[in-house]
């Protein structure tokens, strides 16, 4: 996820008013951003959408028309929002930095979010990532993740246990075979595992 996501990553004041919104939406051209309270904490996300019942609300002067019972309810209420506390859609779907891509991408895909806030464990916000970036990496061909694994291999391990390492990359999956010491094994594993669309790692090295 750290390679994905965005950073820094803008986000919105839980009483920030409606009229700002829309213009920072506007501004800076993206169609939601994270709310986030006093201390940082993401507790929602607000978009163009949950501005649109507010803004239509004032221009006609009703209600809309035939809409489920429940969905009525939410934007009525969101018509009489005034602050990014009331138009949000709470709570926020966040992930974590250390999620894979492909679960955030079926995150993405169940909550049809374009931009999913990313936090640490304590809830603040540390970047956002686009659907459009998962799913950039997650069609990525073997060949490319192979070169970015191999790349890897070099930056982290000695020379002399590089060429001890042979790498294998099918349908995103990663096999390692080969020998060197404990701890550059576990090492380049773990460099490995935090590759962006890597699905999975298949560590068969032996300690030398």
């Amino acid at each position: 996820m750290r390679d994905v996501m965005d950073v820094p990553a803008a986000s919105l004041r839980d009483d920030l008013p409606y009229r700002d919104i829309a213009r920072f939406l506007a501004r800076e051209q993206v169609g939601a951003v994270p709310v986030v309270d006093t201390e940082d904490h993401v507790v929602g996300v607000v978009s163009e959408n949950d501005l649109l019942a507010k803004v239509a609300f004032e221009a006609s002067g009703h209600r809309p028309g035939h809409i489920g019972r429940l969905r009525e309810r939410r934007m009525q209420s969101k018509a009489r929002g005034e602050t990014a506390a009331d138009l949000m859609t709470s709570p926020a779907i966040t992930v974590l930095p250390g999620a894979t891509v492909a679960e955030a991408g079926w995150l993405a895909a169940l909550s049809r979010l374009k931009r999913i806030p990313v936090t640490d464990r304590e809830g603040h916000l540390v970047g956002v990532v686009r659907r459009n970036a998962l799913l950039q990496a997650l069609i990525r061909d073997d060949a490319g993740i192979r070169a970015e694994v191999e790349a890897r291999i070099e930056a982290c391990c000695p020379p002399v246990d590089q060429e001890t390492v042979e790498v294998a990359v099918h349908d995103g999956i990663v096999e390692l075979t080969g020998r060197m010491p404990p701890a550059s094994m576990a090492r380049l594993v773990a460099e490995v595992e935090n590759i962006a669309d890597v699905v999975e790692v298949q560590n068969l090295l032996t300690a030398a």
